[in-house]
């Protein structure tokens, strides 16, 4: 039996960059960094003090009634979302609810409502707590609040895969169109948490950039200056749609979802594995599910964090599943890692990188690492045909995503 297509019909996005698609994608190409000094009187006392916070605050998108009832992570997902939705024009389109599927994850979720109602409970008593505390802080709440904006009805999933999340939940998807059990599927990825506790846990682990006095240099995948991950925020959401059911409306089609690989490496809580087998793994099944030849691939979106260890594991990892040929990028280096929505961001980018022909530069590669044997656009785009790209994603836990997308 043939497989059902699955294509993108709709993208959206609030980012470090800019409050919507157009102006991120502008940003990316003209090589324009999110990140800047933290200027909160808490970040003073903390050894980081630079993020990549967003561009449009959602108190310029959503009334001030309803943010009350959101946690950050959750108003900017819907954000993301009515703005997908809007873009693949579905809003008069007639669609059923009961074909309609959401899948959008957060790596950490409402952990700023957490700390912000235990501050509460502890300075005022019990009585002082939001009684919409839990719903803003649980997990699935970004999930469950585009799900009942958008009124649908045929299952509403929240995916948690730390730094592949949002990856995750496109694959997810994708799956849920070819099983039949949804003709569309908004799919994505949220995180807002730049928020003294997760800054001064990761910056424990040495997992960040301490560049703290040129914080738009900070983030530098595969140059041997990097010194770790800028932390940012943002929600990305790509609409998918049956083939046959986009042609019968005759949507706009962005490109094609050709295929996904997920894998778990069995190793280790933090690190990915030393020889990065589960990466391999991840980016082999996501060509075979494609059906794709490695030679056919063009362009990656790496996953690329700037950290020691992990962008020369990635390059590794790619020379072996794909080969020497394709064009690198690593949009971290102006987004920052937006954690649980950085998989979704970045498919976002491939997939207008397959639309435009040209590959966003990777900004900072000053002086590249010895190891870094394959072709980046560094400091400016490239432009060149694009029939194939791929999209990494890995996280702490050993999660590895990679998804492939194709010319529509």
């Amino acid at each position: 039996m043939a497989r059902t297509d699955v294509v993108v019909t709709g993208l959206g996005a609030t980012t470090p960059l800019g409050g919507d698609v157009a102006s991120t994608w502008d940003a990316m190409l003209a090589g324009r960094s999110g990140v800047s000094a933290l200027t909160q009187e808490w970040a003073g006392q903390l050894p980081v003090r630079i993020a990549a916070q967003l561009a449009v605050e959602p108190s310029e998108v959503l009334d001030r009634v309803r943010l009350r009832r959101l946690d950050r992570s959750e108003a900017i997902a819907l954000i993301a979302a009515q703005q997908a939705w809007a873009d693949a024009g579905l809003a008069d389109s007639g669609l059923d609810p009961e074909r309609l599927a959401v899948s959008v994850g957060s790596g950490i979720g409402g952990a700023t409502t957490m700390l912000a109602q235990d501050d509460i409970l502890e300075a005022s008593g019990p009585r002082r707590v939001s009684p919409h505390t839990v719903p803003m802080l649980m997990p699935n709440g970004p999930a469950a609040w585009v799900g009942l904006e958008l009124g649908a009805k045929a299952g509403v999933h929240s995916v948690a895969s730390a730094c592949a999340t949002g990856a995750e939940a496109i694959a997810l998807g994708l799956d849920i169109i070819r099983a039949g059990r949804a003709d569309v599927v908004v799919a994505g990825g949220t995180e807002a948490v730049i928020h003294p506790l997760p800054i001064a846990g990761f910056a424990s682990m040495r997992a960040m950039s301490t560049r703290n006095d040129e914080p738009e240099k900070a983030s530098r995948p595969w140059d041997k200056g990097r010194d770790g991950f800028v932390l940012g925020e943002g929600a990305g959401v790509v609409v998918l749609e049956s083939a046959a059911h986009a042609a019968a409306r005759g949507a706009r089609v962005y490109a094609r979802l050709a295929g996904a690989g997920i894998t778990s490496d069995a190793y280790d809580i933090v690190q990915p594995h030393a020889e990065g087998e589960g990466a391999i793994r991840a980016i082999q099944k996501a060509l075979a599910d494609a059906d794709v030849a490695k030679m056919d691939v063009m362009h990656v979106n790496a996953h690329a964090t700037s950290t020691p260890v992990g962008d020369m594991l990635e390059i590794g990892a790619l020379r072996k599943a794909v080969g020497d040929h394709p064009v690198l990028s690593a949009t971290k280096s102006m987004t920052g890692h937006l954690l649980g929505a950085a998989g979704a961001l970045e498919s976002i980018a491939t997939i207008l990188a397959i639309r435009d022909g040209v590959v966003p530069p990777t900004i900072n590669l000053d002086d590249p690492d010895d190891g870094l044997t394959l072709d980046v656009a560094a400091h400016k785009p490239r432009h060149m045909e694009i029939p194939v790209a791929l999209n990494n994603a890995f996280g702490f836990g050993g999660h590895n995503v990679a998804l492939v997308f194709t010319r529509a």
